[in-house]
């Protein structure tokens, strides 16, 4: 079971007065990647343009180069705003296999403080059904921490 008040002091230590948006994410995703044991691949997805999202900062294999807002499950997060848990991404309409040992996936759109929409945080897993409600409560508000005063 991850620790996420271990995981969030340590987030919240190492990005203390920081502001860039690709330094935050670079530090969120190597301390989360290495922590949650069943993340087998922990990045983000930046918005670059309306509409479209690009790979930022990751651990794990390959990803996708660009996802539109209109595919995938980072696509869905993105435009929704809403948290996607995909217990089996088999199962959900237009997934995008980036990679074809992925059968389950939590994206979370980040947001700064000032609600402008900087990307998504994508988690994946070989592990089907591998993130919890737990997983979700402790990530929305460490993320919103974190990237409040992002630029």
């Amino acid at each position: 079971m991850l620790d996420y008040t271990d995981l969030r002091n340590t987030i919240l230590s190492l990005t203390e007065g920081e502001t860039d948006t690709v330094a935050l994410m670079a530090t969120v995703v190597c301390e989360l990647h290495h922590a949650h044991p069943l993340a087998d691949w922990t990045g983000f997805y930046r918005v670059v343009a309306p509409e479209l999202l690009k790979i930022g900062p990751y651990q794990g294999g390959h990803g996708c180069l660009v996802i539109p807002f209109a595919r995938g499950v980072c696509g869905a997060a993105a435009r929704t705003g809403q948290v996607q848990n995909v217990p089996d991404v088999d199962a959900f309409p237009g997934h995008i296999a980036c990679a074809s040992s992925t059968r389950s996936e939590l994206v979370l759109p980040v947001w700064n403080g000032a609600g402008r929409l900087l990307g998504v945080l994508d988690l994946d897993s070989d592990t089907p059904a591998a993130f919890t409600a737990a997983d979700e409560a402790a990530l929305v508000p460490l993320l919103a921490e974190v990237f409040r005063e992002a630029t």
